[in-house]
C-alpha cells in the first residue's frame, strides 16, 4: 500500500509539475521515430535501386571494360560517380558499419578520382563537342558515331558541365549545358534539380555574352516560377534599363552608322579584286579541327594517282626477301607511307600488358631547357619500354630498321601512349627547331630525323593523326604504322610535318612510336647537298 501510495503521489507531482508537456514531447518522440523509420526504410530502397542499376551497368560494362570506356559519356559518368555520387551514398549510410562497408569505402575512396579529375572529363566532353562540332543534345542522348553502349546524360549531368564551364567563365559552353539541362526538365525528367536555378546560371551566361534581351526573358520565367528570388526582380529592372539605353545610343547613332556603312561599302570593293587573288589563310586551329572531322583534305586526282600500294623489300634487305611488308603511300609531300600487318596481335596485347603498370601522364620536351614535362596540350598517358624489358621490344626494333633502313641504337625507347575520353595532342612538331638548341642536347644523337607510329588499336570515332599545314589525315588502323622524315637529307627541319592526334570520340586509341635521331643515319642516309633536298 506504501508503495502504491508514493507512486501516485509522484504521479500527481509531474501532473501539476508539466506532465502535459512531457506527453506532448513523447507524442513528437513517437513521430519522429515513425518518420525515422520510414526515413530508414525509403533509405534502404534507395540503396536498393542504387545497387540494382550499379549491379545492370558494371555486368554490361565488365564485358567489354574498354568498349564501354569508349563513349567519352560512360568514362564521363565513371568519374563523376565515383568521385560525387558514391560519396554521397557514403553519407547515406555512414551509420550503418554493420557489414564493414563504410570501413571498405573508405579505404577504397584514396583511389577514386577527385574534384579535379570530374573536371577533366567535363573538360574533355566540351572539347569534343567543340572539335567535332556537336550540339549538347547529341552527347546527352549518347547519339554518337559508332556508339557500341548507348548512354543519356541526366539533367544534373547537363548542370555539371555547365557549372565547370561557368567557373571557367566559359558563358558560351555554360549557356550550352544549362539550356540542355532545362530542355530535359522541362521535357517532365525526373530530377531533384530545381529549375530555378538552371534558369539563373543561364540568363546570367547569356546576358555574359552580350545578348540582353534573351537574358531578359529567362529572367521573366526565373521571376514566375520563383516571385521572391533574391536576384531576380533587381536583374530585371537592370536588364530592362540597359535595353532602353543601348535604344536610345542606336537612335542617335543611326545617322552616323549609314555613313560609316557607305565608306565601307566602297573600301570592300576596292579590296574585293585583290582579295580573289590572295587565298585566306584558315587558322590552324580552324584546319586542325576540320581534318579531325575528315573535312578540307586537299589533294587533287592529279597527285592522288601518284599514290601506290607495293611488296617492299627496302632494296632486297635480307630479313624481307622472303616475306616483303605491304607498303601504301598516304600523302607525298611530306612523303608518308603506311606498313600493313606489320605488327601482330598477339604483339600488341605484349606490348599493351608491359605498359600498363607503367602508364603515366604524358611529357614533352620543353624548347628552353629540355626537360621533360606535362603540358595542356598533350592529354594522354605513357610509358616507355626498352629490348631489356621483353625480347619481343628488341623484333620490333629490327622491324623497324629492317623497313626504314635506319639505324636503331641511338633511336628513342619505344614509347607507347593510350588516348582515353577526348585524349589528344596538339599540333607540334617532332624534331627540335633551331630556336631549341638544347631540345636532344642530353641524349647526344642529335635531333629526331624521323617517326615511326605503330596503330595499336582501332578507334570506333575520331583519334586521326593530322597535317594541318598540307591538309593531310591519316587514320588509325589496328596493325599498322606509318612514317615519314622530320628532317630533309640536308638536316634542315621539315616545317610540312607539324601534326596532330585528334581527340578521341569513341572508342580507345593505343599507339606506340619510334623517334630516330640523326647520329648512326651518315651512311644510312647521306646528307643533301641543298636545304630542302
Amino acid at each position: 500500500l506504501f508503495i502504491i501510495s508514493v507512486f501516485a503521489i509522484n504521479m500527481c507531482l509531474f501532473l501539476s509539475g508539466q506532465m502535459t508537456d512531457l506527453l506532448y514531447t513523447e507524442k513528437d518522440l513517437v513521430t519522429s521515430l515513425k518518420d525515422y523509420i520510414r526515413a530508414e526504410e525509403s533509405k534502404l530502397e534507395q540503396i536498393k535501386r542504387w545497387a540494382e542499376k550499379l549491379d545492370s551497368l558494371t555486368v554490361t560494362a565488365t564485358q567489354d571494360p574498354e568498349g564501354f570506356l569508349g563513349h567519352p559519356v560512360n568514362a564521363f559518368k565513371l568519374v563523376k560517380r565515383l568521385n560525387t555520387e558514391w560519396g554521397d551514398l557514403e553519407s547515406l549510410v555512414l551509420r550503418d558499419t554493420t557489414g564493414g562497408f563504410i570501413s571498405n569505402l573508405t579505404i577504397q575512396r584514396q583511389h577514386f578520382p577527385n574534384d579535379e579529375d570530374q573536371t577533366g572529363a567535363a573538360k574533355a566532353l566540351i572539347r569534343l563537342q567543340d572539335t567535332y562540332r556537336l550540339d549538347a543534345n547529341t552527347i546527352s542522348t549518347g547519339n554518337l558515331p559508332g556508339v557500341k553502349y548507348k548512354s543519356h546524360m541526366t539533367a544534373e549531368d547537363c548542370f555539371e558541365l555547365g557549372k565547370i564551364a561557368y567557373s571557367d567563365a566559359d558563358y558560351y559552353h555554360t549557356e550550352l549545358w544549362m539550356a540542355q539541362a532545362l530542355k530535359q526538365l522541362d521535357e517532365g525528367e525526373e530530377s531533384t534539380l530545381d529549375k530555378v536555378t538552371v534558369i539563373d546560371y543561364l540568363s546570367y551566361a547569356i546576358y555574359q555574352q552580350g545578348e540582353m534581351e534573351r537574358a531578359m526573358e529567362y529572367t521573366k520565367r526565373l521571376i514566375e516560377l520563383d516571385p521572391e528570388h533574391p536576384r531576380g526582380k533587381s536583374n530585371l529592372k537592370y536588364f530592362e534599363f540597359q535595353l532602353e539605353k543601348q535604344k536610345k545610343a542606336a537612335e542617335e547613332e543611326a545617322p552616323k552608322q549609314k555613313e560609316r556603312e557607305k565608306r565601307e561599302t566602297a573600301e570592300k570593293k576596292k579590296k574585293q579584286k585583290k582579295s580573289k587573288k590572295a587565298f585566306s589563310l584558315i587558322p590552324e586551329r580552324e584546319k586542325y579541327e576540320m581534318l579531325c572531322r575528315g573535312e578540307g583534305i586537299k589533294m587533287t586526282p592529279r597527285r592522288q594517282s601518284r599514290l601506290f600500294c607495293r611488296y617492299y623489300d627496302n632494296n632486297r634487305n635480307p630479313s624481307l626477301l622472303l616475306a616483303p611488308v605491304k607498303q601504301q603511300d598516304e600523302w607525298d609531300r611530306p612523303y608518308i607511307v603506311r606498313y600493313l600487318d606489320i605488327i601482330s596481335d598477339a604483339e600488341i596485347e605484349r606490348i599493351k600488358q608491359l605498359a600498363k603498370p607503367r602508364l603515366r601522364r604524358a611529357t614533352i620536351s620543353n624548347p628552353i631547357t629540355g626537360v621533360l614535362e606535362t603540358a595542356s596540350y598533350r592529354i594522354s598517358k605513357s610509358a616507355w619500354l626498352t629490348e631489356y624489358d621483353d625480347p619481343m621490344i628488341e623484333m620490333i626494333n629490327n622491324r623497324i630498321e629492317g623497313v626504314t633502313g635506319l639505324e636503331m641504337d641511338t633511336a628513342e625507347e619505344l614509347q607507347v601512349a593510350n588516348y582515353g575520353v577526348g585524349g589528344q595532342y596538339e599540333p607540334h612538331f617532332d624534331f627540335g627547331r633551331k630556336d631549341e638548341p638544347d631540345a636532344f642536347k642530353e641524349l647526344g644523337t642529335g635531333n629526331r630525323i624521323a617517326t615511326c607510329l605503330f596503330y595499336m588499336s582501332d578507334v570506333a570515332a575520331g583519334g586521326a593523326t593530322v597535317f594541318p599545314d598540307v591538309g593531310a589525315a591519316v587514320w588509325p588502323q589496328k596493325g599498322t604504322a606509318v612514317f615519314w622524315y622530320n628532317l630533309f637529307a640536308s638536316g634542315e627541319g621539315d616545317y610540312s610535318t607539324r601534326h596532330a592526334a585528334c581527340p578521341v570520340l569513341v572508342g580507345n586509341k593505343w599507339v606506340s612510336n619510334k623517334w630516330i635521331h640523326e647520329r648512326g643515319q651518315e651512311w644510312r642516309r647521306p646528307c643533301g647537298l641543298s636545304e630542302s633536298e
